[in-house]
Parts: structure tokens; C-alpha cells; sequence
């Protein structure tokens, strides 16, 4: 099994930045992409960003590009998301997210992601 675990949300103003980590554990060598997606109260899960099994390709959400930036260390085995120019619209529970070996990059749909993370809570004041 493989075991997702988030940190770095917390508390930030509007134009801040956060960095969030995503920590790899078990089986580590069956994760292919990984990704970001947010769900804000009330609201449907949304994708944020994807990055590839070798961390060469990304990929985002049309709200995201320019403001955020996705990345991985694989010898590391942790995923991270730069989030930059923060907005009220940004809070949400962050999840982590990856795919199995099999798809490289770099999906947008929930359903494409096989392990979850708990999520980490980030909340942008105004």
C-alpha cells in the first residue's frame, strides 16, 4: 500500500505564500503522477496541479497557472505545491494525491488517482 501524508497548510493572508508537502510512505515505488486537488466548503473537489512520474511534466488548472508551482523529489519521495499571490479563494483542504505506475502524467479527474492523503487545511484571509 502506499500512504499519503500532507503538511505546510495553515493560516495565510491574501498575497502570502504557503509551501504544502506530501510525504510518501509503503510502497512508494508504484506511484506514477501525482497531483493536487482542493474542496473548498460547499464546494466540489477541484483539481489544482499534477506533475509527472519523473517530475518533468506539469500540468494546471486555468486558476492556478502562473500562481502556483508543482514539483517532486522522488529521492525523497515527497511532492510539494508553491502556492504564491494567495486569495481569499484559495482556503480549502488540500489533498495529495497519486496515481499508480501505470499513468505517468498527468490527469485532472479524481477518479484517474488511486491514493489519497487526509488533507491539509489552508486558510487565505483577506
Amino acid at each position: 500500500q502506499v500512504q499519503l501524508v500532507e503538511s505546510g497548510g495553515g493560516l495565510a493572508q491574501a498575497g502570502g505564500s504557503l509551501r504544502l508537502s506530501c510525504a510518501a510512505s509503503g510502497r512508494t515505488f508504484r506511484i506514477g503522477a501525482m497531483a493536487w486537488f482542493r474542496q473548498a466548503p460547499g464546494k466540489e473537489r477541484e483539481f489544482v496541479a499534477a506533475v509527472s512520474w519523473n517530475g518533468e511534466t506539469t500540468f494546471y488548472s486555468d486558476s492556478e497557472k502562473g500562481r502556483s508551482t508543482i514539483s517532486r523529489d522522488n529521492a525523497k519521495n515527497t511532492a510539494y505545491l508553491q502556492m504564491n499571490s494567495l486569495k481569499p479563494e484559495d482556503t480549502a483542504v488540500y489533498y495529495c494525491v497519486g496515481a499508480d505506475l501505470r499513468r505517468h502524467c498527468c490527469g485532472s479527474s479524481w477518479y484517474e488517482y488511486d491514493y489519497w492523503g487526509q488533507g491539509t487545511r489552508v486558510t487565505v484571509s483577506s
